[in-house]
């Protein structure tokens, strides 16, 4: 055979097997299965939009409370990149709720 490694003979089978049935599915010319899975599809995730807005909002509530405390911590200890450090959190709970906002805009949701 050309192909001497025993790795490659598989992957080269993978290959072949794998091309073969994708142009099996698509030769007929019905494209009914795959819409109606896309559809499936679109319906779940639609589904879990507004879990994960809330879960968004709950992610950067728990930062801003670690990123409070942490900038108390560093006030008291007097260290020098306080600022730097409320920049950061606020950033984060910004790009967080920010996200969360987006988010249904995104899959086009509306709530």
């Amino acid at each position: 055979m050309i192909v001497s490694s025993q790795r490659l003979q598989t992957l080269v089978c993978l290959l072949v097997c794998g091309t073969a049935t994708m142009l099996a599915q698509s030769s007929a010319g019905d494209y009914t299965a795959g819409t109606d899975a896309l559809t499936t599809v679109t319906e779940e995730i639609a589904k879990y939009v507004p879990i994960v807005v809330k879960l968004c909002y709950a992610i950067a509530g728990v930062v801003a409370v670690v990123g409070a405390i942490s900038v108390y911590i560093k006030m008291n200890n007097e260290e020098q990149d306080v600022k730097k450090s409320i920049m950061m959190i606020v950033g984060a709970c910004i790009f967080l709720v920010a996200a969360a906002q987006a988010l249904p805009l995104f899959f086009g949701v509306t709530a």
